[in-house]
Parts: C-alpha cells; structure tokens; sequence
C-alpha cells in the first residue's frame, strides 16, 4: 500500500490553471527588498556584507517564479543556501553568511507542494530536507533547537499541501454537480425522445390500418410521423453534442416546467411574499428550456428561503422574447457579506452552458441576491411544438 501512494504520488500533475503572477508577488518583492536595505544598512554584524546582500536580492526575486517553476527555484535558494553554509564552515567565519531577509523561502517551501507535480515535491523536498541537515551539522547550536527549526521550516509546506487538497476536494465536488446535472438533462432527453417515438409508433400504426381502405389518411399518418420525427431530432440536438454517453437509466414522468412554476411559489410556507410573472409564448418551449427555466426558479426560491436575511419579498419573472427565455429570482433581504454561490447554482450554470445560455448570480446593488439567466429558445421555431399547461 505504501508502494502505490508513494507511485501515486510521483505521478501527481501539477494543479491547472497556476497563475504566473499576482498582485502579492509584487507587494512581497518590495518588502523583501525593503528588509534588505535596512539590514545591511542597520546590522553591524553582517558577515561579508556585500555577498549577504547579494544572496538576499537574489532570494526575493525568486518568488516570482515559486508557482511556473517551484522545484527550480526551491533547488536556487536551497543550494545556494548549503553552498554558503559550507563556505562560513571552510572560512571559520563566527557566524553563518546572509541576512534574517532570507526567510522569505518559507514562500517557496509553501509554493512547492501547493503548486508543484509529484516528482517536484518529492524531489524539492529532499533538497529542503538536506539542506537543513547540512545546516544543523555546521551549526553549533543544541540539537533540539535544530529540530525545532526543521519543523518550522517545513511547516509552510504542510500548510501548502493542505490547501491544495482543500481545492481539489472543492473542485471535484463541482465536477459531480456538474456531472449530476449532465446526468438529469440526459433522463429528460430521453423522456422527451421516448414520448416521440411512442407517438410516431401510434401514428405509424393507425396508418398502417388505414392504409388499404383511406390511402390520404395514410398519407397523413406519415406526414405526422415526419414532423414527430422532425421535433425529435431538434430537440436532441439542443442537448446531444454536450452529453457524452452515458449508461444512465431513465423515467418516464414528464419533468416539471413552466406551467408548474405557480404551484411551486404557493408553498414557499409564508414566510416570504412571491411575486410570480410570466411574460411572452411560455407554452411552446423545449423540453429541456422548460424544465431548466423550473429548476431556476426552483432552485433560487430555495436559496432564498434558507439564505435571504431580513427578507419580505422574492420577486419573479419569466419572460419569453422572440429568440430566448430570461429569467429573473431577486429577493429584498439585508446583505450580509457572505455570498449564497453555493452547489446548486454551480449545477444550474452547467445546465445553462449545456443549452447554450448563461446563468449569473450575485449580490444587488442595495439589498438581497439576484439570479438572471437568458436561454435560447428553439433554433427551428417551426420544429418546437406547443406543450399544454399541466
């Protein structure tokens, strides 16, 4: 077992999206450089001062590469660190060579497990460990101060890992919202080609009986098994080239949607006022734009029920144009500095991108939490077919 997490871990990539630089980078540098100056300036017990001034610039500036290239820069100012350690012993100098400056490699020993791959901690850490060994063994101070220094060194370290496993948990818990929304849309995909295809099965059947006695009935018959056919195919394409395939198993209950949006702010249970308006040709949208406007709505009303601070009111609206549907959840209640971003809306953007639209949610200009999305109606208005008002 020891065998495969060591495996696995030499194998680890790198966290994606690292950024190159930041505006703490340049903010650390000044300090950095600052430090320096006053040391060498203030300090009357520097040993070869212009080396430690040197070997300190040098360490400032290479947090400025600790995120792209950590195992680079943590093998520069570590062995440059075991280089001056064994010249101050070579030397018989009274006292190691460098500036109290030079603690700012706790940065690169934090940046070295929070942004490097497998082998580069691994590697990275074994050059940090043997340096503080060296250190240790020309210092002359007790063993227990020495170890003591160790841990602390490699304290930045621990708490880098740690908020790299904070990320990637976050971040996989996204990708199984995101992947049980693809999910959801792909059960609605197939009640909506099953409720088709069992309709053309009906058509093509009552003209098959037809056929010998009224050949125009039969006629008909295949001209409606044309259009079923027709909306079927369209309504799939709105959803198929985003899904990949997937084993998943289906039922057939028709989801809810637009016509279902009253009965859902009827039982918010009174604690807060619902103002439901519906605007625009509501009954002749897509399954899957139908049953995303619900899940919106659905899912803001529930944010704002468990959320919304001090709220009296939640105000809805549904509006159909020629080529989109919006959507707009605001609520009244007092901003409280925490955001309400949670899981859910993270699902609902990805079922949003999937359809083509956007989903954007944040706090008002004054008061409460806004949702807005815009979806994108059918793209063959011929081909959507109307849907009765459950």
């Amino acid at each position: 077992m020891l065998r495969d997490d060591l495996r696995t871990l030499w194998t680890e990539p790198r966290p994606p999206d690292a950024p190159a630089r930041v505006w703490r980078d340049g903010a650390l540098l000044a300090a950095g450089l600052a430090g320096v100056v006053l040391e060498a300036t203030l300090r009357e017990d520097v040993v070869w001062r212009p080396v430690a001034v040197v070997f300190a610039v040098g360490l400032c500036l290479l947090p400025l590469w600790r995120r792209t290239r950590p195992l680079a820069m943590v093998t520069l100012a570590f062995g440059s660190m075991s280089l001056l350690a064994v010249a101050s012993v070579v030397a018989a100098l009274p006292q190691p060579v460098g500036l109290n400056t030079a603690a700012i490699v706790l940065v690169l020993v934090y940046a070295l497990p929070r942004w490097g791959s497998g082998r580069e901690i691994v590697l990275g850490g074994a050059v940090i460990l043997a340096t503080g060994a060296l250190c240790s063994v020309t210092d002359e101070t007790p063993v227990v101060e020495n170890v003591v220094g160790l841990v602390f060194l490699l304290l930045p370290g621990v708490v880098g890992a740690a908020v790299r496993f904070r990320g990637t948990a976050r971040e996989r818990q996204l990708e199984q919202v995101r992947s049980r929304e693809r999910e959801q849309l792909a059960r609605e995909l197939h009640d909506t080609v099953a409720h088709h295809v069992s309709a053309m099965v009906i058509i093509a059947q009552a003209g098959r009986v037809l056929a010998g006695t009224d050949p125009s009935a039969a006629v008909q018959a295949l001209e409606g098994v044309e259009e079923e056919g027709a909306r079927t195919l369209e309504e799939m394409r709105a959803m198929v080239a985003a899904l990949r395939d997937r084993g998943v198993g289906a039922e057939l209950a028709p989801p809810a949607g637009v016509a279902d949006l009253e009965r859902l702010v009827r039982t918010p249970g009174g604690r807060l006022r619902v103002d439901l308006g519906l605007d625009g040709e509501l009954d002749a949208l897509p399954p899957a734009v139908d049953a995303a406007v619900y899940r919106i709505v659905q899912e803001s009303v529930t944010n704002a029920l468990r959320h919304a601070v001090d709220a009296t009111e939640l105000v809805v609206r549904v509006a159909a144009e020629r080529h989109s549907v919006r959507v707009s959840v605001r609520d009244d209640g007092r901003r409280t500095g925490r955001g309400r971003d949670g899981y859910g809306l993270t699902g609902l953007r990805e079922r949003a991108a999937l359809l083509g639209g956007t989903l954007r949610a944040g706090p008002g200009a004054d008061r409460g939490w806004h949702v807005e999305a815009e979806l994108p109606r059918a793209r063959n208005e011929s081909l959507v077919h109307s849907r009765p008002r459950r």
